[in-house]
């Protein structure tokens, strides 16, 4: 082959070259914002919930079992029979420079009968219709619900009592609005693990909260015994 030819192919297989290493993707950012955090569980209207309840805009992508690990623990717990199992993460929502433990974090679990109307409360907790109850305060927020599933055998006799967990929000105050925007936020997470769970009826938990949802009244707390 001639000279020329030679510097043509040359000249071709640098072409390609340049067009595929062009069509390289991206590198992922470490970081993701709301509508991404858990799953995209919150994508659409409860991003700014979501912003307001953590205090960040921008979160540290974490690799994990998510949903997935979520749905098989809270049916390993139900199959074992006891009464309540160990909580499992959804998510850590770990602000872009935050500290380890700082996380504000979703988790779930099978809750004791017990729990429900629970007397010990932290000081401030409100609670609310919804499920068989909801409560919430400054940093925290849960809801208890029962689940009749397909994928729960038994169930229909005995529905899975779900515990949904909201931890370490960002303290905003006492007010009754700050304390339904960690309750809006654990509501969309519990939403989708019934869905996921194939809960019938959602598991009596509605698509949306209604901003006048009925607060239930206080328990009365536990009497402190005489030293």
């Amino acid at each position: 082959m001639n000279r020329n030819g030679k510097t043509l192919i040359a000249g071709l297989l640098l072409a390609v070259c340049a067009t595929a290493c062009s069509s390289d993707p991206e590198p992922q950012s470490p970081y993701v914002n709301a509508a991404e955090v858990c799953d995209g569980v919150f994508a659409g209207d409860l991003e700014k919930t979501v912003e307001t309840v953590t205090g960040a805009t921008s979160f540290e992508r974490r690799a994990s079992g998510g949903m997935g690990d979520v749905i098989e623990e809270i049916q390993k717990g139900y199959a074992s029979g006891r009464s309540w199992s160990p909580r499992e993460e959804l998510c850590e929502m770990a602000a872009k420079g935050s500290r380890s433990g700082e996380e504000t974090t979703l988790a779930f679990h099978i809750y004791a009968p017990q729990d429900v109307n629970y007397p010990g409360n932290p000081e401030g907790t409100k609670r609310f219709s919804l499920g068989k109850e909801a409560v919430a305060n400054v940093r925290s927020a849960g809801i208890y619900f029962e689940c009749v599933s397909p994928r729960l055998d038994g169930s229909k006799n005995e529905p899975a009592r779900i515990y949904g967990g909201l931890g370490k929000a960002q303290d905003r105050g006492d007010a009754l609005e700050n304390l339904m925007d960690n309750l809006h936020v654990v509501h969309s997470a519990s939403l989708a693990v019934a869905e996921k769970l194939e809960c019938e009826g959602n598991a009596g938990l509605p698509e949306k909260l209604d901003s006048g949802l009925r607060q239930l009244p206080p328990v009365s707390r536990l009497a402190e015994t005489d030293s």
